[in-house]
């Protein structure tokens, strides 16, 4: 799938191993919502800048809770400028979703990941599905990866 997309860029360019927010996940400790912000705007900060230069981009994180995927589109203040270039679908939020025990086996299934998968619980614990009016598709993780791919990229058209 990533090899179709323009721009990817990925949670761990900004969230490196060393980081102690990880090593904090690996403990099996629980971020709080303010820890993720900072994080959270300076992944804004980028969609901002690379949608301003008119770069389509691909961002691949977990924004379990509105309020983390209002911070991807409006950053940390309430400035409607930087808002009226992320809003009005130019941020599209593909919601990918599963049943847990596929998604826990899965988890079981990878090697050298950071997020142990007895989290997992937690972050169905706290998930916000979006919802209207945020710019979002759906998309079952039951399918293939090609049939994900072609649903996100149609998306996108």
């Amino acid at each position: 799938m990533w090899e179709v997309l323009p721009k990817l860029c990925k949670i761990s360019s900004f969230f490196p191993a060393q980081c102690w927010k990880v090593q904090k996940s690996t403990v099996g400790a629980l971020l709080a919502s303010k820890d993720r912000i900072p994080w959270l705007c300076s992944l804004h900060d980028i969609l901002l800048r690379d949608a301003a230069l008119g770069q389509p981009v691909v961002l691949a994180c977990s924004a379990l809770k509105k309020m983390y995927r209002d911070i991807l589109i409006r950053g940390g203040s309430d400035d409607s400028a930087k808002e009226a270039v992320l809003a009005g679908g130019k941020l599209l939020v593909v919601h990918l979703c599963g049943a847990f025990d596929l998604i826990y086996g899965r988890l079981l299934q990878r090697k050298g990941h950071f997020m142990p998968p007895e989290l997992l619980q937690s972050q169905f614990s706290i998930l916000e599905p979006p919802t209207a009016p945020e710019n979002f598709i759906q998309i079952s993780v039951d399918q293939g990866l090609p049939e994900i791919t072609a649903a996100v990229m149609e998306a996108l058209r």
